[in-house]
């Protein structure tokens, strides 16, 4: 009987490139480009582990941006550089994803040098294969971080200098943080370091399957074109000269070398943090009872001038929505003009999970004046709130299916003594036509909210007490 054993490409891996332009046989990398090495591993280690239907691979921008070609799995296509960013959004909304992040050296240790810090630094659960071949390989072999000294390219033609900066070992660079799980470094070019990279790879992956935290497997791999070689020759200059600046090894395999993995301390007690003087009162301490009408998702546009409390007024219910404990979000925008410029902000207040902090359609429009009124008020849909601010919008707008209350906002703050607190009477009248957060919640958000003027908070509790008086007074 035959012991043959016949070797064939992982499932995950595409035996026929469709998507490819031209022929759809082989790949789009040069002879002895190293990138078809890893992509096998990566596909071969889905398969292995069953982890297909949960993966997503961040591809990035360089010559390995088509790798939606070749791997049969979840794929996203990111802007240069913005890897961990993206990473860390898909597995942080999806705790299960298997994401992988795959980038090249000017991606991750260029534009993307600060991202990657950042997501190893907080310990963020997903993989990264970092690809260096030491220069720009898709855009004519410029020099890149990675680049040794004296090595010539299209951008350092008598080789590269310490003027230009020395090569980014990334490896040791995040081996100085705490919270990476595993980093290690790898080379492609024979077969044995072929099969130490092979491991590595299933090992990245098998950790994050263990929810071990970040990892991030360096692969010094051969650029024949970009160093202007034939194959051969890139693959022993990757094996012998490139390891004498990024030293092959692992660096890293389990927790930070001083306090272990963030994920393994032991959680401080609610009770023994400290409290921060000034900030609250006791009752916004923890999680108030009351916290409105049951909601299924509550959109509340905010807009008018710089210098009218527009974005105060979103702080406060969105604070206010968390103290009740829903989900929140709260997203400003406001022109380069600190006042008389337009402001506006959105806040989303739902009992389940928010999708999206954009808002296109409000349930409640705040006006603080005319334009806003103009800009926004179309957007309302029919059964939604417009509440605008009387005093700075004489002619009262004309919605279809909408119901409109006007608040002379201006003139019931001068009659408390402070026109600064329009936007407070504003708030009232909200809380009064759609009560998604109660006034208590907002009372008890206001000493964490207007925390540098703690004088002004029973101002503003009379205020926004005004702007209900006020909209109960319009009627239903």
């Amino acid at each position: 009987m035959s012991t043959a054993k016949t070797f064939t490409a992982p499932p995950t891996f595409y035996k026929k490139f469709e998507r490819k332009d031209g022929n759809q046989e082989t790949t789009h990398y040069c002879p002895g480009c190293g990138h078809g090495h890893i992509h096998k591993y990566i596909a071969e280690a889905l398969h292995d582990f069953g982890l297909q239907d949960r993966a997503i691979v961040i591809s990035p921008v360089g010559c390995s941006v088509f790798a939606y070609y070749y791997i049969d799995a979840g794929n996203v296509q990111v802007a240069h550089g913005r890897s961990p960013a993206v990473a860390t959004g898909l597995k942080r909304a999806n705790p299960d994803a298997i994401v992988v992040g795959y980038q090249g050296d000017g991606d991750l240790a260029a534009i993307g040098g600060n991202e990657i810090l950042q997501a190893a630094n907080r310990g963020e659960n997903y993989t990264v294969f970092f690809i260096n071949n030491a220069i720009y390989g898709m855009t004519g072999g410029q020099m890149a971080p990675t680049t040794l000294l004296n090595m010539k390219t299209t951008t350092s033609p008598r080789g590269r200098g310490q003027g230009e900066g020395f090569p980014i070992r990334v490896s040791e660079l995040l081996n100085s943080l705490t919270a990476p799980y595993y980093i290690e470094r790898v080379a492609l070019g024979d077969n044995a370091n072929n099969r130490k990279a092979r491991a590595a790879v299933r090992k990245a992956l098998q950790y994050q399957v263990e929810n071990k935290g970040f990892s991030l497997v360096e692969i010094l791999s051969p650029c024949p074109t970009g160093w202007k070689m034939q194959p051969v020759a890139a693959a022993k200059w990757t094996l012998e000269t490139m390891p004498k600046v990024f030293p092959l090894g692992v660096f890293r395999d389990g927790g930070g070398p001083e306090l272990g993995h963030p994920w393994r301390r032991a959680q401080v007690a609610l009770a023994d943090v400290p409290k921060l003087a000034g900030t609250a009162d006791e009752n916004a301490a923890c999680l108030l009872e009351e916290c409105g009408r049951p909601i299924t998702e509550a959109r509340v546009k905010i807009a008018g001038l710089g210098g009218q409390g527009v974005l105060l007024i979103g702080q406060l219910l969105a604070q206010a929505g968390m103290l009740a404990g829903r989900q929140v979000c709260w997203m400003p925008s406001y022109g380069p003009e600190m006042r008389g410029g337009t402001a506006s902000c959105s806040v989303t207040i739902a009992d389940a999970e928010i999708g999206s902090p954009l808002i296109q359609n409000p349930t409640v429009l705040v006006a603080m004046n005319g334009p806003s009124v103009d800009r926004f008020g179309r957007d309302i849909p029919a059964g939604g709130v417009l509440l605008y601010n009387a005093s700075m919008v004489p002619e009262t707008p004309n919605l279809t299916g909408v119901r409109v209350v006007p608040i002379a906002a201006n003139a019931i703050a001068d009659s408390l003594g402070d026109p600064r607190v329009q936007n407070m009477v504003m708030l009232g009248a909200v809380l009064a036509c759609d009560p998604t957060v109660s006034k208590e919640a907002v009372f008890a958000a206001l000493p964490q909210v207007v925390k540098s003027r703690p004088e002004l908070i029973e101002l503003n509790k009379r205020a926004i007490n005004a702007g209900i008086e006020a909209a109960n007074a319009v009627g239903r």
